[in-house]
């Protein structure tokens, strides 16, 4: 029974396998045909999209060649038209050319005929020459030296002449305006005349003061003389000891030191340095005063304190018999004056004019001018270049490098020129004025030279016949520019040059 059913059971499995496998095959052949169906289908919508791609392609293609076609069609029709300019522009130029060379022949045959003209012409020059040098009885070279002369004697007498004119207007309208800026400068800057110098002689009440200044066996006055470094002259002048001292400093400080002495009437080697040490410290303090009231004076701010000092000590120092300290504040306010007038930067020109000779009050102790001293000290305390220069170029020592410059130069020289200002010995004046002759002289075609109006003036006679009008202004120069560089003198000196032709004869 149990294997009945086993083979029941097999043979339904095997029925059922077999109507399945039954059931696949026809479902997979309808399948097959679905497909063998769908790519016919496929296969025609291929076809069919082929020819329209190849018909579309065809009529691109037309179109392009029909443009390409048009294309060359226009180019050829450029190259054409461009093809028979160049021609026509071949042609113009070939006519061009022949005209050219046309015309050049006709050049090279007029050229030949200038030439004939020419050597012609230099043949009847030669002759004309030969025959004029025949008449005149001069050479070619003689004839045009003489007649160069001619010109350049003619030429200069008329540049003269122009010179002279342009001078005269330009020194009239010059002189007009300084002379007006000048006389505003001076009326508004009023000072005193210089009276008091520096004193050298102190005052005692009796000569027997003058045996306790010496004292026993000379120790006081050798006490004082080398506690105050100066040279104390005891001779026969009644009541006075003079102090003598190249540094008008030191000079001072004797002075009141034995001014001091002689009233106290202690005169011994210690008590004499004493007395010099405290003279010494207030002049210094009168130094600084001085400075300070020169600055407060002028409107001259941020000086230092050495600046200062020794502007102070320009209060000692004299030129000429004028005081410096108060020369430089004059200059100072004259500066400012005028560089109001002119509109310059009167700060500028102010601080010029009242540092402009502080070189003076060291140089007795520096080599070199007391411009240059003056303005390598400023320098070194940090006074501003323009200044300097100022300072530097008050008597041209340097190129004056600003307007500021010229007008501390001119102030300097208003201070300096001004009656009272200024004096000096006989023996300097003698030795000025010889000097000033012996320069005019020294020059080529002076006959005589004279120093007039206590040298402020030089006048100078030429020789005529060899001194033109042209040579005499550069003579009149050329002395005053020698004047400045080789002497020292105050104010200016006026160089006249005289040329004058006399012609004389005698009636008998």
């Amino acid at each position: 029974m149990q294997i009945t059913e086993y083979w029941l059971i097999i043979t339904a499995l095997f029925a059922g396998g077999l109507i399945g496998f039954l059931i696949r095959h026809r479902i997979a052949g309808s399948h097959s045909m679905q497909l063998d169906t769908e790519r016919a289908r496929l296969a025609e919508q291929m076809d069919t999209k082929t020819k329209e791609l190849e018909i579309t392609a065809a009529n691109e293609l037309n179109r392009q060649k029909n443009v390409l076609e048009t294309e060359l069609s226009r180019r050829r029709k450029d190259l054409r038209i461009d093809f028979e300019r160049v021609a026509k522009r071949e042609d113009q130029l070939e006519k061009r050319d022949d005209k050219l060379q046309n015309r050049e022949l006709d050049l090279s045959k007029q050229q030949s005929k200038l030439d004939r003209k020419g050597n012609d012409l230099d043949k009847q020059q030669k002759e004309q020459d030969e025959e004029l040098q025949r008449i005149s009885g001069l050479t070619r070279d003689q004839a045009r030296e003489q007649l160069l002369s001619s010109v350049e004697e003619d030429a200069r007498g008329d540049m003269a002449r122009v010179i002279r004119e342009i001078e005269a207007q330009a020194k009239e309208r010059g002189e007009e305006r300084a002379r007006k800026i000048v006389v505003t400068a001076m009326q508004r800057i009023g000072t005193e005349e210089f009276s008091e110098n520096t004193i050298t002689a102190v005052p005692i009440p009796s000569d027997d003061m003058k045996g306790r200044i010496i004292g026993r066996n000379g120790r006081n006055i050798r006490a004082f003389e080398n506690a105050a470094h100066v040279d104390v002259i005891v001779d026969d002048t009644p009541e006075a000891v003079t102090v003598s001292s190249f540094d008008p400093v030191r000079r001072e400080v004797a002075r009141r030191a034995l001014a001091k002495l002689v009233q106290d009437g202690r005169i011994h080697p210690s008590h004499i340095e004493k007395v010099v040490s405290k003279a010494n410290k207030e002049v210094e303090l009168v130094m600084k005063e001085e400075g300070e009231k020169a600055a407060y004076a002028t409107s001259v701010i941020g000086l230092g304190p050495e600046i200062l000092r020794l502007l102070g000590r320009l209060k000692f120092r004299t030129s000429y018999g004028q005081e410096q300290h108060a020369h430089a504040i004059e200059t100072a306010l004259l500066s400012g004056a005028i560089a109001a007038e002119v509109g310059a930067d009167t700060d500028i020109a102010k601080a010029g004019g009242l540092l402009h000779d502080i070189g003076k009050a060291i140089d007795h102790e520096v080599e070199g001018t007391h411009a240059a001293i003056g303005a390598e000290i400023c320098r070194r305390y940090g006074v501003g270049e323009v200044i300097c220069n100022a300072i530097a170029a008050h008597h041209h020592e340097v190129d004056q490098e600003s307007l500021e410059a010229v007008i501390v130069e001119v102030s300097d020289a208003i201070s300096g020129a001004r009656p009272g200002a200024r004096r000096e010995g006989l023996e300097q004046y003698i030795k000025r004025v010889r000097t000033l002759e012996d320069i005019a002289n020294s020059f080529q075609g002076v006959d005589q030279a004279y120093a007039l109006q206590a040298g402020r003036e030089v006048r100078v006679i030429v020789t005529p016949s060899d001194v033109d009008d042209f040579t005499a202004m550069k003579i009149s120069r050329d002395v005053a520019r020698k004047i400045e560089e080789s002497m020292q003198y105050p104010g200016q000196i006026q160089v006249t040059v005289i040329r004058e032709t006399r012609a004389i004869e005698y009636a008998k």
